[in-house]
């Protein structure tokens, strides 16, 4: 009984049609609500997807990109409502599930062979 009350909750609160569908190695943006003060803005979040954790409504991707020569790596819950949408800006061909090597390479060996 309790198991079906709580997979009802997880259906609710999933995001419905509006992912694209996502592979490790794609490269994405990631359009997320900031909220400053009273304010609130839209920004975007651009580079490689390099994990996909967790399953259901707490499912999590990993982006990381390389910003002024410092490699940055966010945690994005996918159905979110902080998450306005995501776009696939390219496909990646990679041969893992995880991509977390690419953290020690530097330049162009950090960039993930396009898929042809």
């Amino acid at each position: 009984m309790k198991h079906r009350l709580i997979e009802k909750v997880d259906v609710e609160q999933r995001r419905k049609d509006d992912l694209p569908e996502l592979r490790i190695g794609d490269e994405l943006a990631v359009h997320v609500k900031i909220r400053e003060g009273d304010k609130e803005r839209i920004q975007v979040f651009r580079g490689t997807l390099i994990a996909r954790d967790g399953g259901g409504a707490t499912e999590t991707i990993t982006v990381r990109r390389i910003s002024f020569g410092y490699g940055v790596e966010r945690v994005f819950p996918l159905h979110s409502p902080n998450i306005v949408k995501i776009e696939v800006e390219g496909h990646g061909r990679a041969r893992r599930a995880k991509l977390y090597y690419l953290r020690e390479r530097k330049g162009k060996a950090a960039r993930v062979e396009a898929e042809s």
